[in-house]
């Protein structure tokens, strides 16, 4: 026992030290917690009593990185109005069709030019398709970007991926795993999804009274402790009836934010935000063996590049068939570009399947390397608009208009 809690310290120590190296080169706190993780763990050496495998704590790190996830999402949801989502209904179906479509697309074309067999080229779409709400929750928060009008479209984005992330696990889990699929069974799972968002909308809407009441309590420490409990509660639910842990708390979070006590929690959850938010980026970095990797790297650089491609584009159309700016448009490409756990997951499968072993090097790999540059490429966003902006003149610069008038 005492040996496990210095191994958690020992984790908790190196989690510190990278946001202190982030803080002082003002850096993104993501990719330096990543490369951390990953540079320990299973394949590290053992210094003394400094045990940097982290076997023996792996399951708790983990678990305390889950957490963190439900953090992000939570407070995420706090930022946002059920009523603004439900007025943007139509673009965030149409944005979330087109974003998908786009990239889905792209990801099975090039698994297809690579040369593999059905089962794997249907895995490597849907590690390219699935972004990450965990970092992209982290990115929009630290840049202070949660206010933008084109975060609410990321937000339906993020909300309309968990929809088909269900729907294609269903599919590939009964193709690879079982050899069949059933088409009721993936029916009652978008349908369970879809009708448990729709439940969390109806109840910010109409029981917003009731949950002011329940809400109202003076005590910092009893409010607390109802706040949590309940996120908690509805975190394991959620993941009962398939629907990702993580959404179920962004819904909750979306609920809450409609309550008078929406300002008192997000004020109480950033703390815990921060701190379990950074412990799963860090046991993101675990899980990956910069060892395996030498053998997929051409293949993950070319999705790389696909991906970002596409989801510029994707970006680009959705955003502008929302009505918005094309700085905007771009701003949303540009956000949603990281991958990370649910990438993981879909790799995963194709793996216990028994499909082709280069799938969890290349997701690996692939993931990381987005995990890096796309907080790179959000926080450069202006920029990178500036600079395309020059070549297709999308819209005019605001110096030269001035001075034409």
């Amino acid at each position: 026992m005492d040996h496990l809690v210095f191994e958690v310290g020992t984790a908790l120590l190196l989690v510190a030290l990278a946001a202190l190296i982030a803080g002082r080169l003002n850096f993104s706190i993501i990719p330096f917690l990543i490369i951390v993780g990953m540079l320990v763990g299973p394949h590290a050496p053992k210094i003394g009593i400094i045990d940097l495998k982290f076997i023996e704590s792996a399951e708790i790190i983990h678990f305390l990185g889950r957490i963190g996830v439900l953090f992000l999402l939570f407070y995420l949801g706090l930022e946002f109005s059920i009523g603004k989502l439900i007025k943007s209904g139509k673009s965030i179906a149409v944005g979330g069709s087109i974003y998908i479509a786009i990239n889905f697309s792209l990801g099975f074309l090039y698994a297809w030019v690579m040369g593999f067999p059905l089962m794997e080229i249907l895995i490597i779409a849907g590690v390219i398709t699935i972004s990450s709400s965990a970092i992209v929750a982290k990115v929009l928060v630290d840049l202070r970007r949660t206010g933008n009008r084109e975060t609410e479209l990321i937000l339906g984005i993020i909300m309309f991926e968990d929809i088909f992330l269900a729907v294609y696990l269903s599919i590939i889990s009964g193709l690879v795993l079982s050899g069949t699929t059933s088409f009721v069974g993936t029916l009652l799972s978008v349908l369970t999804a879809l009708g448990y968002m729709l439940l969390f909308f109806i109840i910010a809407r109409k029981a917003t009274p009731i949950l002011n009441k329940l809400l109202n309590i003076k005590s910092n420490e009893v409010f607390i402790i109802v706040i949590f409990a309940t996120l908690f509660f509805i975190a394991g639910f959620s993941e009962t009836i398939h629907v990702a842990e993580a959404i179920g708390a962004l819904l909750l979070g979306l609920v809450f934010s409609e309550t008078e006590q929406g300002e008192r929690i997000e004020h109480m959850v950033v703390p815990f935000r921060d701190f379990f938010g950074a412990i799963f980026f860090f046991s993101f970095g675990l899980t990956i063996d910069p060892f395996s990797l030498g053998g997929a790297v051409w293949m993950a650089l070319g999705a790389v590049a696909i991906t970002i491609f596409g989801n510029f584009v994707a970006g680009m159309i959705a955003g502008r068939r929302a009505g918005l700016s094309h700085k905007a448009s771009a701003n949303i490409g540009l956000t949603i570009v990281s991958r990370g756990e649910f990438s993981i997951i879909v790799a995963n499968l194709g793996i216990a399947g028994g499909l082709s072993p280069v799938l969890q090097p290349f997701s690996a790999l692939y993931v990381l390397i987005l995990a890096i540059l796309g907080p790179l490429l959000t926080r450069e966003s202006k920029s990178i608009f500036k600079v395309l902006n020059k070549i297709f003149k999308w819209q005019k610069d605001k110096s030269s208009v001035a001075s034409s008038s």
